[in-house]
């Protein structure tokens, strides 16, 4: 494989050399994990390993050979929330607001797209995106009071702190809405999410989904397979998924 990689056809910001990898010694370990997904890394010496934390990729080995940039044509907005019990629908910013760069996103597996939803049928970007990725399966929910089967009950669920077993991605068709997720230090961050925003969440993070005021968010959710829902609402730290997940934390914390 040429090194550096040549670019994909896919917009990127910047070259995949100067965003895609960073690397730090760590104590000895036999896999690395990057979103969660195990690929084997070669030993520098007997006793450390470089881990490799990929920034704009889903790395299915170490060759890294397909690669996703994300597109940054505009970014989420997104906060650290206050701790008020208020509405779960309004804003929950700190006064004054601080606001969280998509970069501290990444650094806990957090990835976003910006792609033009009037043409998701259609769009080459989100299927290069799919095809890279692997997302196999789509479907899309449209969630309002009058679309959606027990909507306040579907509510409460959504919003009870959880997670998966896999990642979790969603495209806002139309509408808009919230996802709380939990950083490295245990505090919620808001991502606003509105009509063309993609995120995926890896497995093993402690999120939720609230509407916000509009009350409507048509999504387009994907999946990896055959979709599996089954959330597991916290306590659930003593899952694999989560210890995975947390020692990638840790991993991307010495670099």
């Amino acid at each position: 494989m040429d090194w550096p990689p040549q670019s994909v056809d896919l917009n990127p910001i910047e070259p995949i050399w100067v965003r895609s990898f960073t690397r730090a010694v760590i104590p000895q370990y036999s896999w690395a994990f990057s979103l969660n997904f195990p690929f084997p890394i070669q030993k520098s010496r007997p006793e450390a390993t470089f881990c490799i934390q990929a920034s704009f990729t889903l790395l299915s080995h170490v060759g890294c050979s397909n690669v996703t940039y994300l597109h940054r044509q505009s970014a989420m907005d997104t906060w650290y929330m206050d701790d008020s019990d208020e509405d779960q629908r309004l804003p929950h910013k700190l006064d004054p607001n601080q606001p969280v760069p998509l970069e501290d996103l990444e650094k806990i597996g957090v990835f976003y797209w910006r792609l033009n939803a009037d043409i998701y049928e259609n769009d080459p970007q989100l299927e290069n995106i799919r095809k890279d990725r692997g997302y196999s399966f789509m479907d899309i929910i449209t969630v309002h009071k009058d679309k959606l089967p027990n909507y306040e009950e579907k509510l409460k669920m959504f919003y009870e702190e959880h997670l998966h077993l896999d990642e979790e991605i969603r495209y806002i068709l139309d509408g808009s809405g919230y996802f709380d997720v939990r950083n490295k230090d245990d505090r919620w961050i808001r991502i606003a999410m509105s009509k063309g925003d993609m995120i995926t969440l890896p497995a093993g993070i402690y999120h939720r989904f609230t509407m916000d005021e509009t009350n409507y968010a048509k999504a387009m959710r994907l999946f990896v397979g055959e979709p599996v829902w089954k959330a597991y609402n916290r306590p659930a730290d003593d899952l694999e998924i989560r210890q995975k997940y947390l020692n990638s934390l840790k991993c991307a914390s010495v670099m």
